[in-house]
């Protein structure tokens, strides 16, 4: 299984990259795992909030492979324990899906045909948080789901 990140811009705040790679690095040892970067709204987008979460839902759907199971993070999503996320991931694998992609959208929000194309819609909190703020609580949780599944002590 290939577990994919797309999240729309880069993580530019070095504290945040710099986390974000720790989990990373942890998590290729148990699983591939692939970040993909899709470019954020121009500057003359976010102008026109709808034109600019336009434009970033082209290129997130246009990062999403063909077929796998999609999981969008949004705060209007369903919140889950960290076993259950293990759990949804161990269920994945053991059907024997290839790939399973955790979107992320931008400052400007999801829009509603990101949404549509998930096949399950999760929240890390009803908070709002910053996008690469949430892209580094991913990584830390997927990484947690893992050593989970593994009998790990890190969840204790």
């Amino acid at each position: 299984m290939r577990v994919r990140i797309i999240a729309v811009g880069k993580l530019r705040e070095p504290h945040y990259r710099s986390a974000a790679d720790v989990y990373l690095g942890r998590l290729k040892h148990v699983i591939g795992v692939e970040e993909v970067e899709v470019r954020e709204a121009r500057k003359t987008e976010r102008h026109n909030p709808e034109r600019g979460v336009a434009a970033e839902a082209d290129s997130l759907l246009g990062a999403l492979p063909a077929s796998g199971t999609v999981v969008v993070m949004d705060e209007r999503g369903r919140q889950e324990s960290s076993e259950a996320l293990a759990a949804f991931i161990e269920s994945q694998m053991v059907y024997g899906r290839d790939d399973l992609s955790f979107v992320i959208g931008g400052a400007l929000g999801l829009d509603e045909r990101v949404r549509q194309r998930a096949d399950k819609v999760l929240a890390l909190s009803k908070m709002t948080l910053p996008h690469e703020l949430a892209r580094v609580v991913l990584v830390e949780q997927l990484y947690r789901a893992m050593t989970i599944l593994r009998g790990e002590p890190y969840h204790k």
